[in-house]
């Protein structure tokens, strides 16, 4: 390695640091940015087939709407199944301290060491300041779609004239391979969508079906919150598979029924995940697994629970731009996780 290219790797370094530190900084303007460009790329297709049939302006208002009564209806799905869930808790408090008495007492009747000392470290307190978190999170996430919906609609007047400001720089090779690049990106982007809700529906349904056949308590919670979480890889299912088994523990009591709901969603959330929806995609959007992974953990270092959701779109549409260009395209190669190729 050169002195050159050493220097030329340091100063890269030094300024993607420098960049996630404005990232995030900067959440409350740049997170609501990202999520207007991928709505706005989810729902132009949209505006554009209508505005052929009907006025421009009547188009962009039905578009707009479309796109917030989506919105809307998700949000509020989300801060009532968490809601719900959070209100279960703190109306459950002193079972889950009372339960974790019983079971450190039945460690110390066992010789087991150090019981007493656990028993100390764990409050119901605790759960109570989680849940009340979890509630003025809920309140964040209404704001941060009020902010995101402004961008979509100043976004969507303007879409058609950065696409032809950018077709007319005939003398800038760059300019029309970024316009193809964002075209691909937006439509990989509404195919990872459309498979998503689909498996997310899936998920969702499934797991209600099964609470309610357990006698689960907040069954239909379970099933929202799996469907939401359904949307951000990894985290989101484990988390949607804890919650429901920590219930268990407490409703039911017994080893059995927590291993019996735990295993049965970890089942439907491989099912799935891992076979379902990598067969519906095929290569088309093919990503290797480690970066997703780091995709999600680096979106929510960044900007939290909405940095978790919009990091995969981010990486996806990142990915199909480098492609577009030559000097890119080893990197896209590479983290695309598809097997090597001669030629």
């Amino acid at each position: 390695m050169t002195a050159d290219s050493g220097t030329r790797i340091l100063v890269g370094l030094c300024a993607t640091v420098l960049v996630a530190a404005a990232l995030q900084a900067g959440q409350s303007i740049f997170a609501p940015i990202a999520f207007a460009l991928f709505v706005i790329g989810l729902v132009w297709p949209l505006q554009r087939a209508v505005q052929a049939r009907i006025p421009a302006g009547i188009a962009l208002i039905g578009t707009i709407l479309v796109a917030c009564a989506v919105v809307s209806v998700m949000v509020l799905s989300i801060a009532w199944a968490f809601g719900r869930v959070a209100q279960w808790v703190i109306a459950n408090a002193g079972q889950f301290q009372a339960l974790y008495t019983a079971k450190v007492a039945w460690l110390e009747a066992r010789g087991v060491q150090g019981a007493g000392l656990l028993a100390e470290q764990f409050d119901s307190r605790w759960l109570v300041r989680v849940a009340q978190g979890v509630l003025a999170q809920l309140q964040g996430v209404i704001s941060f779609v009020v902010v995101t919906a402004v961008f979509v609609i100043l976004g969507l007047l303007e879409v058609r004239q950065v696409a032809s400001q950018l077709e007319c720089m005939t003398d800038k090779p760059a300019a029309r391979r970024v316009l193809a690049g964002l075209a691909a990106s937006a439509s990989k982007l509404r195919v990872y969508m459309m498979v998503r809700s689909l498996a997310s529906v899936l998920t969702g349904l499934l797991v209600w079906a099964f609470a309610r056949y357990m006698g689960l308590d907040l069954a239909a919670e379970w099933g929202v919150i799996a469907f939401v979480l359904n949307y951000i890889p990894f985290i989101g299912p484990l988390v949607a598979t804890l919650f429901p088994t920590a219930v268990g523990l407490l409703q039911f009591g017994s080893w059995q029924a927590v291993v019996t709901i735990f295993a049965v969603l970890q089942v439907i959330q491989f099912l799935i995940g891992s076979y379902l929806e990598p067969r519906l995609t095929g290569n088309y959007l093919a990503v290797s697994p480690f970066m997703v992974l780091v995709a999600v953990f680096l979106g929510a270092f960044l900007w939290g629970i909405p940095g978790a959701f919009i990091g995969v779109p981010v990486l996806i549409a990142t990915l199909t731009l480098c492609e577009q260009f030559e000097g890119g395209r080893w990197a896209a190669r590479l983290l695309s996780g598809r097997p090597a190729t001669p030629g």
